[in-house]
């Protein structure tokens, strides 16, 4: 009886572990076949993929265009007179002020003409000194003559001598006058050419690299021997379409609303390196013609310049917003994909699965693209992942993590 109490349990025990491998053993079964079929039928796992919805907003259209930076004033530095550079007085490339010493030319040939000149002066005022004491001898001859004559007491020839010879030292004393007029002037031009041989700064500025080196004979047909400019404000130089100039203008018709409109949207100077130059800057003028072979007119953009950092010859791309697109879609630009000549964004739908759209892209704005037709606002678009979906596709969204470049050009 014992015997057979034992027994069962053990045979139930035995049955359900059977029981149970089969189970498992089907269910794993099942479940492979499942993946199988669901592999066969064209559903593969679903794809991790960033997405980020379609955004709706005013955005600033903006226009770019290759720069040359020049000084606000480019003074030329030139000799006036013929002589030798003795010195030079200042450092290339260093801020110099008005009327500072830049050269010196030899002043010795100068000076010496300057002296001369004095010395003629001076003789010239003793000339009419002399001639002065005569014409005073010869008034008081006639006025010594002229009672004398009426009585009778003098001859009517010696009045008549006298009077001439008045006429004649007065005429002496006007020559005088016009010689010391003539040796002033000349002293002067002496002046102004000793003067000259100081070769200084015609405007407060960047003196540039000498042109000419201590020794070198120079004269008024010499080229410059430096150039000195005014770079605080600076000026940029681009160039736009006939096009776009008059587009600007008659979108703002009245110069109080095109200079409200500069003030409002005002220049970027995008530098060489990439960076964007701190300072905006604003429309100085525009050229007063077209240039007949390009179609195109030349504007000048200043830009302030404090501690001299920009420089004259440097280039750069002026950019300003040209207009403002109402109510514009936008996307990344690497959700689009270009193909062909066509562009297209994969678009998740609300189960996840993906669609490809053709759209039409407009402007850029930054890192963001323009949606001209193809979507709606607030749909999502895969931004991360796009190479891996097709059309039908099961996809696991995750939120698009922008970069800092990107999320500064929105």
């Amino acid at each position: 009886m014992a015997f057979r109490i034992t027994f069962v349990p053990f045979q139930l025990s035995l049955a359900r572990a059977v029981s149970a491998v089969l189970l498992v053993s089907g269910v794993s079964l099942f479940s492979t076949g499942c993946a199988q079929k669901n592999a066969r039928a064209g559903y593969p796992p679903a794809l991790d993929v960033e997405v980020i919805k379609v955004e709706q907003k005013d955005v600033p259209i903006y226009g770019e265009w290759i720069g040359t930076l020049d000084g606000l004033v480019d003074a030329d530095v030139k000799a006036q007179v013929t002589g030798y550079l003795l010195k030079q007085a200042y450092v290339e490339g260093s801020f110099v002020k008005k009327g500072q010493l830049l050269f010196q030319i030899d002043p010795r040939p100068f000076e010496a003409a300057h002296d001369q000149a004095k010395a003629q002066l001076a003789q010239a005022q003793a000339q009419l000194a002399n001639a002065e004491a005569t014409q005073l001898q010869a008034q008081l001859n006639v006025n010594k003559y002229t009672p004398l004559a009426e009585e009778q007491a003098a001859s009517q020839q010696d009045l008549d001598n006298a009077v001439q010879t008045n006429v004649a030292a007065k005429a002496t004393v006007l020559n005088s006058k016009a010689a010391i007029q003539a040796a002033g002037a000349a002293v002067k031009t002496a002046e102004i050419n000793l003067d000259f041989t100081r070769l200084v700064a015609p405007i407060d500025g960047i003196a540039g690299q000498a042109q000419l080196q201590v020794g070198a004979l120079v004269n008024t047909s010499s080229s410059a021997v430096t150039t000195v400019s005014t770079v605080d404000p600076i000026k940029a130089f681009f160039t736009v379409s006939e096009q776009e100039y008059l587009a600007f203008n008659r979108q703002y018709s009245t110069e109080a609303s095109r200079e409200a409109e500069e003030k409002r949207r005002p220049l970027e100077l995008i530098l060489a390196d990439g960076t964007t130059y701190a300072k905006k800057g604003k429309i100085y003028f525009a050229d007063r013609a077209v240039n007949q072979k390009t179609g195109a007119i030349r504007i000048a953009g200043l830009f302030p310049n404090p501690g001299n950092i920009l420089r004259p010859g440097q280039y750069a791309r002026v950019r300003a917003a040209t207009s403002i697109k109402q109510g514009a879609l936008l996307v990344p630009q690497r959700a689009v994909s270009e193909l062909q000549g066509s562009y297209q964004v994969a678009v998740v739908d609300n189960d996840n699965k993906v669609s490809i759209l053709t759209v039409k892209v407009g402007e850029r704005a930054g890192a963001m693209w323009i949606i001209e037709d193809g979507l709606k606002p607030g749909e999502r678009v895969v931004a991360e992942g796009v190479q891996k979906v097709t059309t039908g596709a099961l996809v696991n969204p995750k939120p698009f993590a922008a970069n800092a470049a990107e999320i500064k050009g929105r």
